[in-house]
């Protein structure tokens, strides 16, 4: 048994014809870009703020952002050239089973899942914290009991199982649909950003930026502690404040960027993939950035690092400076940023567990895509499902670093993958080209390391033991009933054909199937 075994690029794009596992393309280039503002935007520009300039970097936490912003860049300029070459669903896992061999894809594509459902579940349970808080402001009260951060059995969160549920419902409904939601949505908590941005203008105080990068040992903010890292257990010490303080900042803050990636789950949906996918992905990326920059200068300028809320800066910012009305439209800000993060991430784990089962490695069965709606439901609904539950019944404080983990892993698999196609197919037409290959992808997956480092020894103990589960339920099913598998061993459907082994060149059918992937003109 051949566990490298890859799928063909021209396969990959010939199965996305197949008319039960076909994907409406309504996606364009603006909803591309929308969904990535849409999933990075989220608690994280309220939040994280506070901790890495009141830890790390002081009112330097402006460069943490653009230094976290370059990072991921070069995680999305390979995301951008792999969705652009093969613009079909599952993202990473796609991109790995093309690259990498059917085994690695299997691990990504299940890495994937833990982080994107654990993702959602995480999501969901903050978001009904700032719900309840919302309707406390206008005089509706919610018992406790129904929005727990902590859920148990005996005590389940049912605000985020229902958000989640109705979620599902949205996604159900199809693409389209649940594109307008998030432009609505997306547009609704930009908005809020700028309003934030720009009525902060007014309150800054200029010394409070003196020293723009405080020295070494200054004073952290009161009640800061150091967050636990593999580093750290190792006996490294990571920097506070000074110029080491902005790179360690930078690696918090990088976790408000997560997200940028799930724009490429979509690459079967879109209109013209190989044009608008890159522009999703890097529009988004930037967009994010230059807020997430401008929201740091206004916070550090109104509240001296030292004296920031870790908790909750910018609303405390403003609570400070006698604007308290502000901090109400913060979190209403912070909800419709949670909402949007929810639906998308539960986009794209569906998206994710499609890809899969269509090539057999999960049960086929989740794979057909509904005719009326063009999406696959069955997958939406176990995916929503599995997350209220989740949601509802498990605590994830301790678990929501594996969603960082995961994510990180699959940008170092993206990268590698992108200098291994280059020599393996480098006859593949490609509309985006990552450029000074392989310096850049071998950058990339040296920040996504370090990266890495940064999270507890814990979260990469928890996140082996996913990862043997899903190597013992990829020998029991996957490996058993692979379509790719199946179909080398002579037992396979006779559309699913590695292209490579055609005989003479191939060019004729290669090209064929690639023409079938391109889109259809509306």
């Amino acid at each position: 048994m051949n566990l490298l075994r890859t799928k063909t690029v021209e396969q990959s794009i010939a199965d996305t014809e197949e008319p039960e596992h076909q994907l409406r393309r309504e996606l364009s280039a603006l909803d591309l870009t929308v969904f990535g503002i849409g999933v990075v935007i989220g608690t994280g520009i309220f939040v994280l703020t506070g901790k890495a300039a009141g830890v790390q970097a002081g009112p330097a936490v402006a460069i943490s952002f653009v230094v976290a912003g370059i990072v991921c860049g070069l995680a999305a300029v390979c995301y951008a050239e792999f969705a652009s070459t093969v613009p079909v669903a599952g993202s990473a896992y796609t991109f790995s089973y093309a690259t990498l061999g059917e085994l690695i894809a299997w691990i990504i594509g299940w890495d994937l899942i833990l982080e994107l459902a654990l993702g959602a579940s995480t999501v969901a349970v903050g978001w009904s914290g700032y719900f309840a808080n919302v309707l406390d402001t206008i005089g509706i009260t919610l018992p406790k009991s129904i929005y727990s951060e902590s859920p148990s059995i005996t005590q389940p969160n049912i605000v985020a199982a229902a958000i989640v549920l109705i979620l599902t419902g949205v996604i159900c409904l199809g693409i389209k649909l649940s594109a307008r939601l998030n432009n609505v949505i997306v547009a609704i908590k930009v908005a809020i950003v700028l309003f934030v941005i720009i009525a902060g203008l007014f309150y800054i105080n200029v010394s409070n930026y003196s020293p723009f990068i405080p020295p070494s040992g200054s004073p952290a903010a009161q009640g800061a502690t150091a967050s636990p890292s593999l580093l750290s257990d190792l006996g490294v010490t990571t920097g506070t404040f000074g110029v080491a303080g902005i790179f360690t900042g930078a690696a918090l803050v990088f976790f408000a960027f997560i997200g940028f990636d799930i724009v490429a789950t979509a690459a079967e949906e879109t209109k013209n993939p190989q044009r608008d996918l890159p522009r999703g992905i890097l529009g988004s990326l930037v967009i994010c950035t230059v807020l997430y920059v401008a929201v740091s200068i206004v916070v550090t300028g109104m509240v001296k690092y030292n004296q920031m809320s870790i908790a909750a800066p910018l609303a405390e910012a403003f609570r400070s400076v006698g604007k308290p009305g502000f901090a109400n439209i913060i979190s209403i800000g912070a909800l419709a940023g949670l909402t949007t993060v929810m639906m998308i991430l539960m986009l794209g784990q569906s998206r994710v567990f499609f890809a899969m089962s269509r090539d057999g490695l999960l049960p086929q069965s989740f794979s057909r895509v509904n005719p009326r709606t063009g999406t696959p439901v069955r997958v939406t609904v176990t995916t929503g499902i599995v997350v209220a539950v989740i949601s509802a019944l498990v605590p994830l404080s301790e678990l929501a670093e594996l969603v960082n983990i995961g994510t990180l892993f699959a940008f170092v698999l993206v990268a590698i993958g992108v200098v291994v196609l280059r020599r393996t197919r480098p006859d593949l037409p490609r509309s985006f080209k990552t450029p000074f290959v392989p310096v850049l992808p071998i950058a990339s997956v040296l920040a996504s390391f370090y990266l890495m480092l940064n999270l507890p020894a814990a979260t990469w103990i928890r996140f082996a033991i996913w990862l043997v589960i899903g190597l013992v339920v990829y020998g029991l099913y996957g490996a058993r009933r692979s379509r790719v598998g199946l179909a080398a061993g002579g037992r396979g459907r006779p559309d699913v054909i590695d292209l490579r082994d055609a005989p003479g060149d191939g060019s004729t059918r290669a090209d064929e199937a690639t023409e079938r992937g391109r889109p259809r003109r509306h």
